[in-house]
């Protein structure tokens, strides 16, 4: 089995396409390895190729007019990224970094436009794709708008753990691994103001900041602060530890 057609294969969007349908994907594919730190794609590049995270995290950004990044979104392995190639052949409004080193399959806009015409499963898996990071990217702009920056990063806490996140007897674990000055960049914010905000939420017992993570003590409290329903989560997973919402990331400047 060919590079193309396993990473293929591992995006779940694919799993109901027949063996001809992957082929002609595959056909019409390639993949590239990224360097941590390196672009997947640029501001102004064309538009013209779907693509598919094998291995790594890539993070989807966008320059503001005064030149500082705004995180729009994390893509973890199995997912596609850039997929509004499908709706114009202009050139990228964002781009793409890989956050750590990273292998992409690159899928033809075109080839993949005509798989959709044929296949309406997959023609509705990625227009539901569309649709959720959009309005995630809606809501975070609503939250610029009329939200604290303490809200702003309670809601991010909230998000990321639910989006992130993994159960075990300790509670709910998240592995994605952020720095202050990622945090600041998903809300709009500063990195010494988001330093001020995880001090205060642990001065009053939210959370705990420990070596590379941050520890949600009370996630339903936290919930009711901002106004948002208390997570759910699936799959307890045992563990030895105490009770609490675990989020693994990096806590450094």
């Amino acid at each position: 089995m060919s590079g193309q057609l396993w990473y293929l294969k591992t995006c779940g969007l694919f799993e109901s396409c027949n063996p001809e349908q992957l082929r002609r994907l595959e056909a019409n594919s390639r993949v590239r390895t990224v360097s941590k730190g390196s672009p997947v794609y640029l501001p102004a590049d064309a538009a013209d190729s779907v693509l598919v995270l094998a291995s790594g995290r890539i993070k989807i950004c966008h320059l503001t007019g005064d030149g500082k990044q705004s995180i729009l979104a994390f893509i973890e392995p199995g997912e596609i990224f850039g997929e509004l190639a499908i709706l114009s052949s202009g050139s990228r409004d964002e781009y793409a970094e890989a956050v750590e080193a990273s292998r992409v399959v690159a899928i033809s806009g075109e080839a993949l436009c005509q798989l959709m015409e044929e296949h309406q499963g997959l023609c509705f898996g990625i227009t539901k794709i569309i649709g959720a990071r959009r309005q995630r990217i809606e809501r975070r702009v609503k939250n610029l708008l009329y939200l604290s920056n303490r809200e702003r990063i309670c809601h991010l806490l909230l998000e990321l753990a639910e989006q992130y996140g993994r159960e075990t007897a300790r509670g709910l674990e998240i592995t994605i691994r952020l720095s202050h000055q990622d945090l600041a960049s998903l809300v709009g914010s500063t990195r010494e103001t988001v330093t001020v905000v995880l001090g205060q939420l642990q001065n009053e017992g939210l959370i705990e900041l420990g070596r590379r993570k941050v520890t949600l003590k009370a996630a339903d409290r936290l919930a009711h602060q901002v106004g948002v329903e208390p997570l759910k989560v699936q799959s307890p997973q045992p563990h030895p530890s105490a009770n609490g919402v675990t989020l693994s990331h990096s806590l450094g400047s």
